[in-house]
C-alpha cells in the first residue's frame, strides 16, 4: 500500500520529511533531485535520521555520526552496525508516495521494545 508522504514542492532539495508511521520513515530529497525513503531510526540508538545531515546520497546520524546510504541502507562505520531498510518511492502528479518495505526493520533494542509493548 502506497503512503502519501508530501508534495514534491513541500520538500526542498537537501531536506527530509518524516512520516509518523510505526516505525517512522524518512523521505529525503537530495541536492541532485533524487528522492529516497529509509527507516527514520538509526540502528544504533533512538535518533531520527531526518534530523541528520544529508550529503550526496548519505545521511549522517545526528547522535554518533554513522552514515547510511540512502540507495541501499548500508551503514559506513560504527557505532551503528546494521543497515536501515529502504523503501520504494514513487512521484506522481507532484506527490511523493512511499511503499513500505515488507522486511523486518533493524531497530535499536529500546525502540523495538517500545513498539512491541504498543502492539501487545
Amino acid at each position: 500500500m502506497m503512503i502519501p508522504a508530501c508534495s514534491l514542492a513541500d520538500l526542498p532539495r537537501g531536506e527530509a520529511h518524516r512520516l509518523d508511521v510505526d516505525p517512522p520513515i524518512s523521505v529525503f530529497h537530495t541536492d541532485d533531485g533524487e528522492i529516497f525513503a529509509i527507516d527514520d531510526t538509526c540502528t544504533h540508538q533512538d535518533a531520527s535520521l531526518a534530523d541528520g545531515w544529508l550529503e550526496g546520497c548519505e545521511v549522517e546520524c545526528p547522535l554518533h555520526s554513522s552514515k547510511f546510504d540512502l540507495r541501499t541502507g548500508a551503514v559506513d562505520a560504527p557505532p551503528a552496525r546494521r543497515p536501515v531498510r529502504t523503501h520504494e518511492v514513487l512521484v506522481a502528479d507532484g506527490m511523493i508516495y512511499v511503499q513500505p518495505s515488507t522486511e523486518a526493520p533493524n531497530l535499536p533494542p529500546c525502540v523495538a521494545a517500545r513498539l512491541t509493548a504498543r502492539s501487545a
